[in-house]
């Protein structure tokens, strides 16, 4: 379970910030893609399925204290998030099939711009393109919106966003925060 090793020799991990799904939510959002023609796609495994705040990427591990300093004094909401992951959409450039928002609310794009400021120190920049909130349902997607039986509305209540670690194409939580 080691990181991996940069090209400088430091140590690094894959990190990412999101707010996570619960047990019954996961298994819900899986039955419901279970449903649809995805093709050759790729699912991404239920234990994965998150809404991503903010992609670190690769950050060495010297680094983390730091990181989870930022994080902790990022002003959060004071209450429990709520939005309706209700759209379907596919993300030609990523391949990627995803669910999204049909509104996004002012609380989570707050949440996602203060990760976002709380990195600039650490000299952790985001992409400058706009936050769009999404659950990736399946990589490698190549075909056109698939037929729901049923529409989406899964409703995605946070009480806290987490710091996870990508390895090995699972998701390790290394720390959360209350909202």
């Amino acid at each position: 379970m080691a990181p991996g090793i940069g090209e400088t020799g430091e140590p690094f991990k894959r990190l990412f910030f999101a707010l996570d799904c619960g047990p019954e939510q996961r298994r819900a959002i899986a039955r419901w893609r279970g449903e649809l023609d995805m093709g050759a796609a790729r699912p991404v495994p239920s234990a994965n399925f998150h809404l991503t705040l903010m992609f670190v990427g690769a950050a060495g591990t010297a680094q983390l204290p730091a990181i989870l300093a930022a994080a902790a004094g990022v002003k959060v909401p004071g209450e429990l998030l709520t939005l309706v992951l209700d759209r379907l959409e596919v993300w030609r450039p990523a391949k990627a099939l995803v669910l999204v928002p049909s509104q996004t609310p002012a609380a989570l794009r707050q949440l996602a711009y203060a990760l976002q400021q709380a990195m600039l120190p650490l000299g952790i920049v985001q992409d400058p393109r706009d936050y769009r909130p999404h659950l990736t349902l399946a990589r490698d997607y190549r075909g056109s919106e698939p037929e729901a039986l049923e529409p989406a509305a899964f409703v995605l209540r946070a009480r806290h966003f987490t710091l996870f670690e990508s390895r090995k194409g699972q998701y390790w939580p290394l720390a959360q925060w209350p909202l």
